[in-house]
């Protein structure tokens, strides 16, 4: 759990305000890119204080957009900060504040679904995975509708440990939709228990930290926004290759509603399948008629260990992939179907 900040160890000269940042460069937050922005400078300050103590250490800020939280993130006392910006519009915004910090702030013009993190820090501030994270933090209030890959990106590269987190136990303070933190954050039983509960808690100890309200924002979102802290943890708590454990859990969450032995049964081709998930099932000591959200994290390692073993003695299992048979399956219905309507067609016409 990250220990509270302080903000204000760096003073900005005079500058205009980000409202005034907006109108001056005529800026207006897309809707086909989910943009809100946050000008709250109070706000901005309590989302950096999240992340713990900044003085000194490195920084990445994804979609800064007009630049409230960077103000907050430079007069937290940063060494350095990097700023990945999508939308070219804030761009001069962007270049007013670096000119004011002069030699803290390097701007990129790209995407963050795409851009090398690999590269984005000086080689000095990596550190063992076994010790305490490094300098760096990534930050940023992202758009509703990056949110979900990114951060599946990104947990793919904790478990990885490649992108930001080559450079040891990255931590990550990050806005999302209240819905998705609560997902994030779900205990077994929860309503909001979910893939992204799995994926993120076997990897990370996921804070929600607080709620910001939607009429924050401007425009104003029809849902509420929660902060979330991720700090990796040292050893993952299922250890097998990240595209297991996700095919596990998401098959184990393709039918929420209904026992987990429904969703277990499409990780097994149709031939064999019954046989094979009750193999799965008594091996992995996880009761059939369970819900998925009741499932524990012990029951999910349980199951992604009896399925690596499965996987070992018939490789194929892995490849194998429901949806794709279930496509085949209509593909070849739909042909039979159409070549019976041309037999019928063709004798109608004798």
């Amino acid at each position: 759990m990250a220990v509270p900040g302080k903000v204000a160890a760096f003073h900005l000269p005079p500058l205009p305000t980000v409202g005034e940042i907006i109108k001056l460069f005529r800026l207006k937050a897309q809707k086909q890119l989910s943009q809100n922005f946050l000008l709250d400078l109070r706000l901005t300050d309590k989302i950096v204080r999240q992340a713990g103590e900044l003085k000194n250490t490195h920084v990445c800020e994804v979609g800064p957009g007009p630049g409230g939280i960077t103000r907050s993130i430079l007069r937290a006392g940063v060494e350095q900060l990097l700023l990945i910006e999508k939308d070219a519009r804030f761009i001069p915004g962007l270049q007013m504040l670096s000119e004011a910090a002069p030699g803290k702030v390097r701007i990129v013009h790209g995407d963050i679904l795409t851009y090398k993190m690999e590269k984005a820090f000086p080689k000095h501030l990596k550190k063992n995975w076994e010790d305490e994270p490094p300098d760096i933090h990534i930050i940023g209030n992202l758009p509703f509708s990056v949110s979900t890959p990114l951060i599946i990106k990104w947990l793919e590269n904790v478990s990885k440990k490649d992108g930001p987190f080559i450079y040891g136990r990255t931590q990550m303070t990050l806005t999302f939709q209240k819905e998705v933190a609560e997902r994030l954050t779900a205990n077994p039983g929860g309503k909001q228990r979910s893939r992204l509960s799995i994926m993120s808690q076997h990897l990370c100890t996921v804070e929600n930290c607080f709620v910001i309200p939607g009429q924050a924002f401007v425009p104003k979102p029809e849902v509420d926004v929660a902060v979330v802290h991720f700090t990796p943890l040292v050893q993952p708590k299922i250890q097998q290759p990240f595209e297991l454990v996700e095919k596990v859990v998401q098959s184990v969450f393709q039918f929420r509603r209904k026992y987990c032995f429904r969703g277990i049964e499409t990780l097994f081709p149709e031939s064999g399948r019954l046989k094979r998930t009750e193999q799965l099932m008594m091996t992995a000591n996880v009761d059939p008629t369970l819900r998925p959200a009741q499932l524990s994290m012990s029951q999910f390692r349980n199951l992604c260990n009896t399925y690596r073993k499965m996987c070992d003695e018939d490789p194929s299992l892995f490849v194998y992939n429901y949806r794709e048979e279930l496509r085949q399956r209509k593909m070849r219905n739909s042909c039979k179907s159409t070549s019976q309507s041309e037999q019928t067609e063709e004798e109608n016409h004798l």
